[in-house]
């Protein structure tokens, strides 16, 4: 099954560097470029993508703003964040905006279709390590709220083992690191995991990993 990808960045070259690369993978087809934010929200409603590479510093509508209204369309398109610094204090609010990874700009080949891969898949968090990194840092911002009242309401529904594999998942575990931790199958924690995004309206792991902080299931640090 080819991945339809869409690139929305306003430097061209930036543009057609990625198009090269991912258009040379046998399973990534690039569908479409969108050179500002509004114009990655009207292509994502033309070409139906499967994941948006998406810049945050565009004119028009920023790639917070794009992702956000991208995500409130509740298409299948996937965001995956564009950034040149892996702690740009915008990524995160892209995170929360419902993006569901960032990359750096200056990533390889291979990172930069692995990363396509893992979130159209939405089967883990795109390096978990600097994400949970990136998560830590900025939900220490005076801006981020404490605690979302809807969040707390929200994980009053999860059992204690589906909270449980929520925080694994926060710390930037995979499934199978999770069912070695917990001692189940691994198509077990599969199984909780989607409950989890069922009972919270999430889309993937990335927003719960986002969830799970800012209702203080996980302490930043």
């Amino acid at each position: 099954m080819t991945i339809r990808v869409l690139i929305a960045d306003d430097q061209m070259m930036v543009r057609e560097g990625f198009s090269v690369l991912l258009n040379a993978m046998p399973d990534i087809e690039v569908v479409g470029e969108a050179v500002n934010g509004r114009q990655a929200v009207d292509k994502v409603r033309e070409l139906a993508p499967d994941v948006v590479l998406m810049d945050i510093r565009m004119p028009e509508l920023n790639g917070i703003e794009a992702t956000r209204e991208i995500v409130a369309a509740d298409g299948a398109a996937k965001v995956l964040v564009l950034t040149t610094f892996d702690l740009d204090e915008y990524v995160y609010q892209a995170l929360r905006a419902g993006a569901s990874g960032f990359l750096l700009k200056d990533a390889s080949a291979r990172r930069l279709a692995d990363g396509v891969r893992v979130v159209a898949a939405g089967e883990a968090l795109l390096a978990p390590s600097v994400t949970r990194r990136l998560i830590t840092e900025f939900s220490k911002l005076s801006d981020v709220p404490r605690v979302l009242p809807s969040a707390q309401a929200a994980y009053g529904d999860l059992t204690e083992r589906e909270t449980e594999v929520l925080v694994l998942i926060a710390q930037g575990l995979s499934n199978a690191e999770i069912a070695g931790r917990l001692v189940v199958a691994e198509s077990t924690i599969k199984t909780h995991v989607s409950r989890i995004l069922v009972k919270l309206g999430l889309r993937d792991r990335t927003q719960a990993a986002v969830f799970a902080y800012e209702a203080r299931l996980v302490t930043p640090g």
